[in-house]
């Protein structure tokens, strides 16, 4: 039901929305024979839909290096975030992790769901690593040991200081960032991406997801996952958990402005990383996410509900990034208008009011000085305005014609 309220709301969400839905299904259906690349495949498809639809526009060999990447991230993800683990069994999983990727014979039961039958079967992912080339084997047991070895150190240390959530965060995604720019070099389509903007591509991602699921993280059982530093939130509240609560409703947005403020830091090096792509399909797989993320922070942004539950797109306007991301026009027109969303919301008197303000219009800057603003319209401002009446018709009728053949096949039973 919620569904369709969002599509009468926003009726031109319904044809990219059957677009995402028919993309899906064919990604599905081209899923590889072999059984170790079909529980690779499968797997991706449960663990993240959206990745899985974006990667199968990569060559083949560059889609199943990223594939396997994914899933043994996923994995050594999946081992940190056990809290039931204990600490002395957890951090040498963590350290050795990229040795067991080599081992056709390893796995270790954790996590719940479908990690669980990730790691009960992970022998499918080693066995499919190792029929990548080398190149390719070489960046994946690369980013896994010092991913591995950063994940074990945050284990033993809290994310104290703005200096521990960067480092931490390095670990955990910048590196995937590092890892992926090694992936398109070893394929041959891309120039090596400098360390710094591949860092700042995964820090812009994790670093949003950090915000966007605090209530997740600190209702964890049996322990609460904290990852937002000290530095920042100290400033507001006496305990990290403290932010959940009613009465500290005001110092609780404050403190997610705050975050939010440190997050658009990346958003610059993010845009000078996509200008150099050459190859569409890696443009498109790189561009996505980060579109997603800028609109998420735009909709987290000074929003009380990030403390309440789940703050995220809807659907439709997600179908609208995927289906309408193709080139750095695209991006610039997305970032612009998340921003122009984002920057009304400002209040004067919020304590980084003006440092907030400033990163704003530095990413609004960088995207009118492209030169590209005036050349298009662009779909998210339009979609969150208004809503176009020729849409709202067509999708009624859509709905009369899906009633009458219901009502038709009812009445020949």
């Amino acid at each position: 039901m919620g569904s369709l309220a969002a599509v009468l709301r926003h009726p031109d969400d319904l044809y990219p929305l059957l677009k995402l839905k028919m993309a899906s299904r064919q990604a599905e259906k081209q899923i590889p024979p072999e059984p170790h690349w079909a529980f690779c495949y499968s797997m991706l498809h449960k663990v993240s839909r959206s990745f899985a639809l974006v990667i199968q526009q990569l060559g083949t060999d560059l889609r199943n290096a990223v594939c396997i990447f994914y899933l043994v991230l996923r994995a050594l993800d999946t081992v940190e975030d056990d809290t039931s683990i204990p600490t002395d069994v957890k951090v040498p999983i963590l350290i050795a992790f990229h040795r067991h990727v080599y081992d056709r014979e390893w796995h270790f039961s954790c996590g719940t769901k479908e990690y669980k039958v990730l790691m009960d079967q992970f022998h499918h992912v080693s066995t499919a690593f190792l029929e990548l080339g080398k190149g390719y084997q070489d960046a994946i047991e690369d980013i896994t040991k010092r991913m591995g070895a950063g994940m074990a150190k945050f284990i033993c240390k809290e994310v104290e200081s703005i200096d521990d959530y960067d480092e931490y965060c390095y670990y955990v995604a910048g590196l995937v960032g590092l890892g992926l720019s090694k992936l398109f070099y070893a394929s041959g389509t891309e120039d090596l991406a400098p360390d710094s903007l591949s860092n700042s591509m995964g820090l812009f991602l994790q670093k949003t997801n950090i915000i966007r699921d605090y209530l997740e993280d600190i209702n964890e059982i049996p322990k609460c996952r904290m990852f937002w530093p000290r530095e920042i939130w100290s400033k507001y509240v006496n305990k990290l958990e403290d932010l959940k609560y009613e009465e500290n409703s005001d110092k609780a947005v404050q403190c997610l402005n705050d975050m939010v403020t440190n997050a658009l830091m990346h958003v610059e090096d993010c845009l000078n990383y996509m200008s150099a792509l050459r190859d569409h399909a890696i443009f498109r797989f790189c561009a996505i996410p980060q579109i997603m993320a800028i609109g998420t922070l735009a909709l987290c942004y000074n929003n009380i509900e990030v403390f309440r539950g789940v703050v995220k797109m809807r659907r439709g306007l997600t179908a609208k990034v995927i289906d309408r991301t193709n080139n750095m026009t695209d991006v610039y027109l997305a970032f612009y208008d998340f921003s122009n969303i984002l920057k009304p919301k400002i209040n004067k008197n919020d304590p980084n009011a003006t440092k907030t303000l400033s990163r704003v219009e530095a990413i609004q800057k960088a995207c009118m000085d492209s030169g590209v603003l005036n050349k298009r319209k662009s779909y998210i401002i339009q979609s969150e305005l208004r809503h176009s009446s020729t849409m709202i018709v067509i999708f009624f009728i859509i709905l009369a014609i899906i009633f009458s053949y219901l009502s038709s096949t009812r009445a020949s039973k």
